[in-house]
């Protein structure tokens, strides 16, 4: 954690920052987050990380009061006071502390700055396995602070050797408990439409593709797949080699996921310029 953070209107240090421990973040878990990375003393894609938060917090009845703009103002503050040249930001709204216990009340909110280490090189160079597990997301077009059920089932993930799970219902993959889910089959990107958060990353992916189909995706399709791979932000795209016992493709990173990854990386550069 880096020396300062914002809490509730202050730029202060970080350990200073206080929550009541009856708001319901603590007493029901419910809140919001979000996550961007900082490269260069310059936020990536900082706009559109920004319009989802505000409208996370608009789709989940929680108070906020501060427009983009005086977001973007107080983010650049943090970056100066940290000398920020690398890392991450965590916006966190809270639930509030309710009258009734249940109902969304006054939130608080904070944004902490953050060292950020990607993925070891050879999770690039290997590409890593994922378990399929029968699970959605509560409110999954939201990033909720709802985490308990994965953190839950990680503790099987190191036994298993796996970076982590891709939840499926009814036979239709969605997406990783912290990623989004692609498979390419034929030269053609396919990720799912449906029970996932619309990543910036996959936004981005979806753009750089140039055949791109968003539909439905069967637990089979992705065991014929020619190539697999998640994307989030603190990953970037990682590729998926393996599900459960199934070898994805050749069982190695293919030509196609190399392929973007150089592209979002290009992207990326042009961007912070």
């Amino acid at each position: 954690m880096m020396p300062f953070c914002y809490a509730n209107g202050t730029i202060m240090p970080w350990e200073k920052a206080q929550i009541h421990p009856m708001d319901l973040a603590f007493i029901r878990g419910y809140g919001i987050f979000d996550f961007f990375r900082v490269a260069g003393s310059k936020p990536v894609f900082l706009e559109h990380y920004l319009d989802r938060f505000i409208n996370s917090a608009r789709e989940t009845h929680l108070t906020f009061e501060l427009s983009k703009k005086e977001l973007e103002s107080i983010i650049y503050d943090l970056i100066e006071q940290n000398k920020m040249e690398t890392g991450g930001f965590r916006m966190l709204l809270s639930g509030g502390i309710s009258p009734n216990h249940f109902s969304p009340a006054r939130s608080s909110f904070f944004i902490f700055a953050e060292e950020l280490a990607f993925p070891a090189a050879e999770k690039y160079e290997q590409g890593v396995k994922l378990l399929a597990l029968e699970h959605v997301r509560p409110v999954a077009k939201i990033k909720t602070t709802n985490y308990a059920y994965p953190v839950w089932h990680s503790a099987t993930w190191k036994e298993k050797g796996a970076e982590d799970v891709l939840y499926h219902r009814d036979g239709f993959v969605s997406e990783s408990s912290r990623s989004n889910f692609f498979i390419v089959k034929d030269s053609t990107l396919i990720t799912p439409d449906s029970d996932v958060l619309e990543g910036i990353t996959r936004r981005h992916v979806l753009d750089i593709a140039n055949k791109v189909e968003v539909r439905k995706v069967t637990l089979s399709e992705v065991f014929e797949a020619d190539e697999a791979f998640i994307t989030s932000t603190t990953k970037v795209l990682l590729p998926v080699v393996q599900i459960d016992d199934h070898v994805i493709g050749s069982g190695k990173p293919g030509p196609y996921t190399k392929n973007i990854l150089e592209k979002f990386r290009e992207l990326e550069e042009r961007m912070l310029k």
